[in-house]
């Protein structure tokens, strides 16, 4: 039997990609002010932590204007909601395992 917790997705699982995925598990997509603030990033840790989740196949980022701002949209891919939701799932095998229930 597999340990829960070799389930885990070393790129899901740090602690700020997680947080990414789980709030475009929230919304559709989030401009990148939303997630900075949510989140409690610097602009340059957010940029970085993005890379990681677009060069995966997780988030899709999108560039625009909102009148004469520019705005950055991410939003979760197909593969990025499937990746959150096995993560979770892997998470809640490794807590039922810890409490007894496994």
């Amino acid at each position: 039997m597999t340990h829960p917790a070799l389930k885990l997705n070393d790129t899901v699982h740090q602690r700020v990609r997680l947080g990414i995925l789980a709030v475009l598990g929230e919304a559709e997509r989030a401009d990148f002010s939303y997630l900075r603030g949510a989140l409690d990033l610097s602009d340059g840790n957010l940029s970085r932590h993005l890379q990681v989740l677009e060069e995966a196949g997780l988030v899709q980022i999108e560039k625009g204007f909102e009148g004469r701002r520019g705005r950055t949209w991410v939003s979760a891919t197909a593969r990025g909601r499937a990746a959150l939701d096995e993560e979770l799932k892997a998470l809640n095998e490794l807590i039922a395992r810890v409490n007894g229930g496994g």
